[in-house]
């Protein structure tokens, strides 16, 4: 690492940081990624579901294929016995929510980025963290307990809910416990479960279970009244009769390989950066497993972060445009919270009016299609869009389908290489300095708008009716010269 502006440095080897890593390297920034956990990917996975626009965004980075082929799709959310959230009719190549453990995620995520040159320090922990005009200055301690100080242009703290990144910058990280004394465990079953996800709950408990793949289920129970600490011990006694009182019966649990107690948080930092330092993933935000919202929030941070930083670092965008990142993803996140919040809220209800308000809701969603569309495009991240100026095409910050190009191709594959991809009624030719960073596609039907879409595969300018001119300035304003 050195002093200049162009190398950043990405604190945490999670999903979020390997996403962001590969993508930065890809674009040919030069990245390290520091990491305070030995060389490893833990079989411990926290997170098991890839939503359809978590998918989108790995499939104009060529890897959703190979994440479909190792996890299962699941088309239905079924919920408190009555809900049934019907993602096959979703606006997507992904009509379906994928289970895959976190850590297979991790091991896709990790090889491209060491293909595209990233840089790994494991056993490497952030101690402090200094601003000047020119980088950043970071403190760390290495294997041994060796002390150094490592130069940046910019550091990201992808690093979690403890975040050294996020209290080295002195941010706060407001909220609260939500639920205390959530089990954990890792089991074989005698009976499969009939639905792939299976998530029930009562007045007092609630439970889910969810497939490695290896054989071995993901338990996760949690009991009214037993409020004990994390580091309280969980016997399997205690697993099964949690989910006995959730889900009707226990399924034959045995060979637990590993079982743990948390509480899970709902917080966000005010702010996602501070100055040259930005914060991503579970440093930024953290809100409880309901709806499987907390990967896929880390990763379209990354994927929102890393063309922004690499259009920076290479001198084709003004460092104003580093601003949007706030902009952009803050409310995601807030929104995040509050529906992932809402549906915990759901099933932890025990008073007889709530309970009433849970079956009224799950009654609405499931008869009121409006209101079913929203719910599943708020979980699967498809329904957000990002501000846009006053002004603007109605179109612009609104993510863009995997539309037909003419050619036969598709727009998430003329994404890959972490280009922006123009698509226009008629034939249009860019300059050669921007190959690299452009491509040129006509639309597969006769549509007449013209459409210029992010790397991150939202739309950043649109046009009904524009001629060359007004498309270059377009180009020039967003691209570079």
């Amino acid at each position: 690492m050195n002093g200049t502006t162009g190398h950043v440095a990405i604190v945490g080897s999670g999903p979020t940081g390997l996403l962001l890593a590969g993508d930065l390297a890809a674009a040919g920034v030069p990245v390290t990624v520091l990491e305070k956990r030995p060389h490893k990917i833990s079989n411990l996975s926290r997170a098991f579901v890839l939503h359809a626009r978590t998918l989108e965004q790995l499939d104009s980075r060529g890897l959703a294929d190979a994440l479909e082929a190792l996890g299962r799709p699941l088309d239905h959310l079924r919920a408190f016995g009555r809900l049934d959230l019907d993602l096959g009719a979703l606006p997507s190549r992904f009509r379906h929510l994928l289970v895959l453990p976190q850590y297979e995620v991790e091991k896709v995520l990790a090889e491209r980025a060491v293909e595209a040159g990233v840089r790994f320090r494991y056993d490497t922990e952030v101690t402090g963290i200094a601003q000047d005009a020119d980088g950043v200055t970071l403190e760390v301690r290495g294997p041994e307990g060796r002390t150094e100080t490592l130069r940046a242009g910019y550091v990201v703290g992808a690093d979690g809910m403890r975040s050294a990144v996020r209290q080295a910058v002195g941010l706060p990280f407001p909220g609260k416990s939500v639920i205390r004394s959530v089990v954990l465990a890792d089991v074989r079953l005698a009976e499969e479960p009939p639905d792939l996800l299976t998530v029930g709950a009562v007045g007092d408990a609630f439970a889910f279970l969810a497939p490695f793949g290896d054989g071995y289920y993901r338990v996760i129970g949690w009991r009214r009244g037993r409020d004990l600490a994390d580091h309280e011990p969980v016997g399997l006694a205690e697993v099964e009769e949690i989910t006995r009182l959730a889900l009707g019966r226990d399924f034959g649990m045995h060979d637990a390989r590993w079982m743990s107690r948390f509480h899970s948080d709902e917080r966000q930092a005010p702010a996602y950066r501070v100055g040259r330092v930005f914060l991503a993933g579970d440093a930024a935000h953290v809100h409880t497993p309901a709806g499987g919202q907390g990967m896929n929030t880390g990763l379209q941070d990354a994927a929102n972060l890393g063309w922004k930083l690499a259009a920076v670092v290479a001198g084709h965008a003004d460092p104003a445009l580093l601003d949007t990142y706030q902009a952009e993803r803050h409310p995601v996140g807030r929104a995040v919270l509050r529906s992932s919040g809402g549906i915990i809220r759901l099933a932890m209800a025990k008073y007889p009016w709530t309970l009433a308000a849970r079956s009224v809701f799950t009654l609405f969603l499931n008869t009121v299609g409006p209101a079913r569309r929203a719910l599943a495009a708020q979980v699967t991240g498809l329904g957000y869009r990002y501000p846009a100026p006053r002004g603007a095409h109605r179109l612009t910050g609104t993510r863009v389908p995997d539309v037909a190009l003419a050619g036969g191709g598709r727009l998430y594959e003329a994404l890959r290489g972490g280009r922006f991809v123009l698509i226009t009624p008629e034939p249009y030719e860019s300059g050669p300095g921007r190959a690299d960073r452009l491509a040129v596609a006509r639309w597969a039907s006769d549509r007449r708008t013209t459409l210029l879409v992010r790397p991150d595969g939202y739309a950043a300018w649109a046009a009904d009716s524009t001629g060359a001119k007004g498309i270059e300035a377009a180009v020039t304003a967003h691209v570079g010269g």
